[in-house]
């Protein structure tokens, strides 16, 4: 019969071309001028999988037989999963650390840009408080221009990550490069972090005192 593909060399690896045979006909397949890896691997389906017990009475079960046949590499599924993904995991996870590291910064650098923006325009905020201008007013002047700086960072990353993403595809499995949910979810995450960085200097220059800076000028 023909069964499905198995990546036994990982996810990010095409599926190598296997024949399985039963161990009597060993005498067709097995012979040694055949430029084959021969192997023999038994699988047991227990709830007890991964205890020491079970490996001790399995090995005990095999050498009662033959005592002479070594009995190797015995794991669980979960073992070898995680085995053939670690490297995997070790790049994304890698990959996530520096995302991560990346959006604080922004987050930073957003902040300090529209504080140092409330600091230099304290005068003018002073004379649109004193003409009559509301707090809401200010702060939405504010936070919009952090989320235009925003936007501008989004789409030139968008941008770059649809021209790099192709280099990324052996790192990636049953999912697309160009995934429309990983597209759509970022930016709203990175849009709602630059109107937190936004907000809080946008709050502070709603709260000036027209009178105290006016006359400080």
């Amino acid at each position: 019969g023909i069964v499905q593909n198995t990546r036994e060399n990982g996810l990010g690896k095409e599926a190598p071309a296997i024949v399985y045979w039963p161990p009597l006909m060993n005498f067709l397949f097995g012979r040694k001028e055949l430029d084959a890896q021969r192997t023999m691997t038994f699988i047991a389906r227990t709830p007890r999988a991964g205890t020491q017990s079970l490996i001790r009475e399995m090995q005990q079960a095999v050498w009662s037989v033959e005592p002479s046949l070594p009995v190797a590499s015995v794991r669980t599924m979960q073992d070898i999963y995680n085995q053939s993904l670690s490297r995997t995991s070790f790049t994304l996870t890698m990959l996530a650390i520096a995302a991560v590291m990346a959006l604080v910064l922004g987050i930073i650098g957003i902040y300090g840009i529209i504080s140092y923006a409330v600091s230099q325009r304290r005068r003018e905020i002073g004379i649109r408080l004193a003409l009559g201008a509301q707090q809401r007013e200010l702060k939405q002047m504010f936070v919009r221009s952090g989320l235009t700086l925003a936007a501008k960072g989004v789409g030139i990353g968008l941008i770059t990550a649809l021209a790099f993403t192709r280099f990324m595809k052996s790192l990636l499995f049953g999912i697309s490069a160009v995934d429309p949910v990983t597209y759509l979810a970022v930016p709203i995450v990175l849009i709602l972090a630059a109107a937190l960085a936004s907000y809080l200097p946008a709050r502070r220059a709603s709260s000036v005192d027209p009178v105290e800076t006016l006359r400080s000028e």
